[in-house]
Formats: structure tokens, sequence, C-alpha cells
């Protein structure tokens, strides 16, 4: 307290011992003004420190990299640079960010089996989590532990220092309730897909266990960063395990079935399967209803599902001097072959153009191709695994017409296999 204050506060100090009414008030009013003074100094010494921080007093310590105030054993810490205080905030948290990137980027390849899957030089649809998408998940929560702890602008050269970091302890007792949260979820899964009978019941207990051992295993990865020991909490489960017993048993358990009619149906069906095992379905080549062929490669399994639809094309005579144009449409249907029942449906058209009838017909099948295989693929995926809204049975217009030039309906029901 400075003397100035103490002189104040001497000279005005109320005699409480002293008797009368008049004295009493007097000094309330007078500790009323000792306080005021009090804050003022306060706000006087924050101000002056305020200053010291902008410019003023010497280069704090943790510019150059460590803190005497946070030291290292308690807090991860993260430093932005930059001509604007903005700019250095974002830079400090992205440094804080950086340093659990890496370990979960170190770590991946634990998760590879199930975060991508390769055929053919050829990854898996968006359905399937990615690196990137792990790694967002896990730097949202985090970051949101990340405070800004200090900051600091040099005068002489006008360039913004931010430190901002976390509590190791506060941050590690979030990530192991995260931690011990998923796990639950993980067991619940895998004890459901032991007990049940029901097919798809398993594959989607399965296939939930597995996505939440993998961001399990994120925030697992986060933890090491966090403990000072670099220690995680080893899983009940392998990732890698999961994924190759739901593999298995899709192949053992769970064929398809694919059948097309209508012109350039071989290409169609062939892009279709390719598709569906690049997703990683088991799929038949042979005919529903068709025996096996003797000392061939199948697996004499019967289809469990059944991808069938039927595929158009036809040129259209647009008024154009330079282009030539062709329509493609396909309706499919994937039904069940023990119920009958329609459990997904895709219905996709398109127009081509090109410079001749003959470029413009082959750029339609191509395009046919590729549209129709990634729909399918991914409406399949999205029933087998549980991950679409099965409960509207909502089917989509049919896009092939009934006849030129006339769009048609589907029909609500299905010829037979």
């Amino acid at each position: 307290m400075s003397r100035s204050v103490l002189s104040a506060y001497k000279a005005e100090k109320p005699n409480f011992l002293s008797n009368g009414c008049c004295r009493s008030r007097t000094g309330v009013s007078m500790l009323r003004r000792w306080v005021f003074l009090m804050v003022t100094v306060a706000v006087m010494v924050g101000m002056l420190d305020g200053c010291a921080r902008l410019g003023l007093s010497q280069k704090p310590s943790w510019v150059d990299g460590a803190s005497e105030h946070y030291p290292s054993s308690q807090y991860l810490l993260g430093v932005g640079q930059a001509d604007s205080r903005a700019v250095a905030t974002e830079r400090a948290y992205a440094a804080v960010a950086k340093i659990f990137k890496a370990e979960i980027s170190a770590q991946a390849r634990d998760w590879e089996s199930y975060l991508v899957l390769e055929n053919k030089g050829k990854a898996s649809t968006e359905r399937r989590l990615t690196l990137d998408h792990v790694t967002s998940v896990s730097t949202d929560k985090v970051l949101e532990n990340v405070q800004i702890l200090d900051i600091w602008l040099d005068r002489r050269t006008g360039q913004h220092y931010v430190m901002a970091g976390m509590n190791r302890a506060q941050s590690e007792a979030a990530l192991l309730e995260r931690i011990t949260e998923l796990d639950q979820k993980v067991e619940t899964a895998i004890k459901e897909s032991r007990e049940t009978q029901d097919k798809l019941t398993r594959v989607r207990n399965i296939k939930r266990a597995t996505k939440n051992l993998v961001l399990r295993e994120v925030y697992n990865a986060d933890l090491r960063v966090i403990r000072s020991s670099g220690q995680g909490v080893a899983p009940l489960y392998r990732v890698a395990e999961l994924t190759a017993e739901l593999e298995q048993f899709l192949a053992k358990n769970l064929v398809i079935g694919v059948q097309v009619t209508g012109e350039q149906a071989e290409p169609v069906r062939r892009a279709v399967m390719e598709g569906l095992i690049r997703e990683g379905f088991p799929v038949t080549g042979r005919q529903v209803g068709a025996e096996p062929a003797p000392g061939g490669d199948d697996s004499g399994l019967a289809p469990e599902l059944l991808v069938k639809g039927t595929v158009r094309l036809w040129n259209v005579d647009v008024r154009d001097p330079q282009f030539k144009y062709a329509r493609w449409c396909s309706d499919f249907v994937i039904v069940e072959i023990g119920t009958q029942r329609v459990v997904g449906a895709v219905s996709k058209a398109g127009r081509e153009g090109q410079l001749s009838e003959r470029e413009a017909m082959a750029k339609a099948v191509r395009i046919m191709q590729q549209e129709v295989a990634s729909d399918l693929a991914k409406t399949l995926a999205g029933y087998v695994f549980g991950e679409t809204d099965q409960s509207s049975g909502a089917m989509p217009p049919a896009a092939c017409p009934r006849e030129e030039g006339q769009a048609g309906q589907r029909s609500p029901g299905v010829g037979p296999l």
C-alpha cells in the first residue's frame, strides 16, 4: 500500500470506540472512502501492468519458449506471433492444435483398416471416417479447454505475441471422462452383437462399436499429449480386430446379387458390382436362383440382398449446331430376397453432349456407370450399417419414362426375382 493511501487512511480513520451517533456515521463514511481509495489503487496497478505488457516492459520469457508462471509440467502452451493481435491469437490456438494433430497422425496406422479401404487404388466413399474428420473432432473438443494466458506487444517491431495454453490436469480429467463414456458404448455394442441372432443387427453393432473405438483412440492419443508421461489408457478391443470381424461376417452371411436389364446392362452391372466390392460388400457374380458354376470361384452362398434395376439410353434431337446429345436414365431397387421387401431405391438421369452421337452415347454410358454405382453403394451401405432412416419407406420418383417424353411413376412392388 502506498504512503499516500496509508496517510489518508490514518487521517480519516474513525474512532469507533468513541461515543455518539455522529461519530459512528462519520466512521462508516470514512471507511467507504478508504475502500474507494484501495480500489482506485488496484485499478491503477492493473493499468500499469497492462501498459507493461503492451511494450513498456522487457520481453516476457514465454516469447522465446518457457514460461515462469505457466510451467510445462502443468500447462501445454502454444505461442502465436503476427502483425495483429487477432491473427496472433489464431496462430497461438493453431500451435496448440498442431501438437495434437501430430500425435493423431502418428497413431493413425492403427486405425488404417477402418479409416481407409483401398481397392484398385481407389479410396472408399465419404461414408467412412477419414483422418481429417477424426482429427477435427478431436481438435474441436481439445480446444474447448484452451485459454489465452498472456499477450505482449513489442513496440519496437509492432509484433503481437499471444500465449495460449491448457491446464494439463483439467484437460486430462475431461479426456478420461470422454474415453470412459466411449468405452461403455463400445462394450454395449459388442455385447449386443454377440447376443443377437439377426444378421443386420450384428453388423450394425459391430460397425457402431468400431466407429466409437476409433474416436476413443483419437481421444487416447490426445491423452498421451496431455500427460507428461506420454501414457494413455489401453483399450479392451483393437480397431483392426473389429474391422476384420465385420468383414468376415459380411463375407459369410450377407452376399449381394446384382441384376440389370436394358441398354448397356452388362457394363452397368459390372460397374455396380465393382462399386459394392470397393465398399467391402461380398458380391456374387451369378444370377439369382442359378446354381454356381462347377469349378468356379463363386462361394456358393445364396444372396441375401438383390440390387435390381433397369437402364436406358437414347439420342436426343436438340437444335445445337456444334454438339450431339444423349440421355440416360436408371431405376434401381434394393430388395431383401427372403421377404421381397424393398429397403432402398436409386433413380438417376442425365443428358450428355459431345461432338458426335457416338461420343455423346459413350459419355452417357460412362457417366451413368459412375453415378449409379456410387449412389447404389452409398444407399446399400446406409441400409446395411443402419446409417440412414428406413422408417419412412419413401421411394424416389422413377427417372425412366414409361413412354417416350413422359415421366413415369415407380411401381410400388417389384417383379419376380
